[in-house]
């Protein structure tokens, strides 16, 4: 009984520890972002410290109609629904699609 007892007692506390924080989330891109970029040493450093110092950017207010498109699209958005809605237009659905979308978002 007393095993069963801290089995759960030790669950019920390693939950919470599976999420990540913001902070680890930040920490996460950061770490990415300077990988990418191929920096190492003092370099990787400084850019990991600036980034994690920085603060987020502002969440843009909520549109005022509920079908206004206020954000502008990056390009990856504007290409990914070009070929969305290509794809869509020829009907194609399962493995086709992806193969389809996969050779539009490629050129």
């Amino acid at each position: 009984m007393r095993r069963l007892i801290l089995l759960i007692a030790l669950a019920a506390l390693s939950v919470p520890a599976l999420a990540a924080t913001p902070q680890q989330e930040k920490m996460k891109t950061c770490n990415a972002e300077a990988k990418a970029k191929g920096l190492k040493g003092d370099a990787y450093k400084k850019f990991r410290d600036d980034c994690l110092k920085a603060k987020p950017a502002e969440a843009a207010p909520a549109p005022a109609a509920a079908g206004a498109d206020t954000k502008k699209l990056t390009p990856q958005q504007e290409k990914m629904k070009s070929c969305n809605s290509l794809a869509a237009s020829q009907g194609l659905s399962g493995d086709a699609r992806k193969k389809f979308m996969s050779s539009c978002l490629k050129g």
